[in-house]
């Protein structure tokens, strides 16, 4: 019996890394690990050739538009890096996008602060639905930070309040930006003229 990462000729390994002897394997055990395999394998592959695609997909669209923008003063896409590129025929567009990853800094713990006290005050109405609407927006996420959506949702809310609003400006002012992510889409027209995305999302396919 041993635990080590690689099983000896003639063993395999079983869940808790003991090395086990194939004589004492069931073929159908074989054959489903033997299947399991060769599925992870291929999905490997798989995603670094799709890793491949995007790099090489978004470098040549950076060069398309430092072509264009210094040889012909044509200026593709809008802010932030975002570029929109159409085929000839208008039947394809590829989009690069850049994400903006956003988080509250400290001054977030101030905006609920407000908040927590406009709910204090108000003793009648939707308090207790506000109260909990409040407690899932301010909800920390797997990640350990509080979604930014969720608390930009309280923006939305038609209250008329003065300490609530300097609650929304708060909050307003506490988000900063922590890192982007770029993002490649390529779409193809329909028949109807509706661009559909071409879904690089194995669940979708």
């Amino acid at each position: 019996m041993t635990t080590t990462n690689q099983a000896p000729t003639g063993y395999r390994l079983n869940a808790l890394g003991h090395a086990v002897p194939e004589s004492q394997i069931k073929e159908i055990d074989k054959l489903r690990d033997e299947l399991v395999l060769k599925i992870v394998a291929d999905a490997k592959a798989l995603q670094c050739s799709m890793a491949q695609y995007k790099a090489q997909s978004m470098g040549m669209v950076g060069d398309f538009v430092d072509l264009s923008a210094s040889e012909f003063g044509v200026k593709y896409g809008g802010a932030k890096g975002n570029v929109s590129l159409m085929s000839f025929d208008g039947k394809h567009k590829v989009q690069l996008t850049i994400g903006e990853h956003r988080i509250f800094d400290e001054r977030i713990q101030a905006a609920k602060a407000k908040i927590d006290s406009c709910i204090t005050r108000w003793s009648v109405g939707s308090s207790d639905q506000i109260k909990a609407l409040v407690e899932l927006a301010f909800r920390v996420n797997k990640q350990g930070h509080i979604d930014v959506n969720q608390v930009l949702g309280l923006r939305q809310l038609n209250i008329d309040d003065a300490e609530w609003r300097e609650a929304m400006d708060a909050i307003a002012d506490s988000i900063k930006v922590a890192g982007t992510t770029p993002y490649l889409r390529v779409y193809e027209r329909c028949d109807d003229g509706v661009y559909k995305q071409v879904s690089l999302d194995i669940a979708k396919l």
